[in-house]
């Protein structure tokens, strides 16, 4: 079950300083999608990770994949999207941890006081549809097309921590 996590728990940006989780909510909202670069699974949800997080682009919200891997692994992992996402490593899972993941990959809407409203592991367009739902009604925005055409068929995702 995916919970709050510790609001002290580090979180650290490619390229930039660790600043503690309670100081990426100071302003917006986090919408999360957590990777394990090294499955299958994590590289088949990746464009359409990519197009769902797009579409909250200009909302209320910080749009952010979270990849269990080194700031290296990350940007080979994520190519481009490196340099167009706000991109957190996370190589002992410490955040993955913190937020209870068992499956990865994960959607997950953080709110500026630390709660987890919405949150999906593996990819069902369900799922991952009611955490943009969330988000969007939190940010008077609009969801984006979820399931869209080229979106890969469901699956359980792989164990987010051994």
């Amino acid at each position: 079950m995916v919970s709050s996590p510790n609001p002290s728990t580090t979180l650290d940006p490619i390229g930039a300083e660790p600043r503690p989780l309670s100081e990426w909510l100071t302003t917006f909202h986090l919408a999360s999608v957590v990777l394990d670069p090294f499955t299958n699974e994590s590289s088949w949800i990746l464009e359409t990770a990519a197009r769902v997080l797009r579409g909250f682009a200009g909302s209320a919200v910080r749009v952010n994949f979270v990849v269990t891997a080194s700031d290296d692994e990350a940007r080979a992992f994520l190519g481009p999207m490196a340099k167009e996402f706000l991109v957190f490593a996370d190589p002992d899972r410490a955040f993955v941890r913190s937020l209870g993941l068992t499956s990865l990959p994960a959607f997950v809407f953080l709110r500026s006081d630390g709660t987890v409203p919405a949150a999906a592991e593996g990819w069902d367009a369900m799922q991952w549809r009611a955490v943009a739902k969330s988000i969007a009604d939190t940010t008077s925005w609009s969801v984006p097309s979820i399931p869209a055409p080229g979106d890969p068929v469901s699956f359980h995702g792989t164990p987010a921590v051994a």
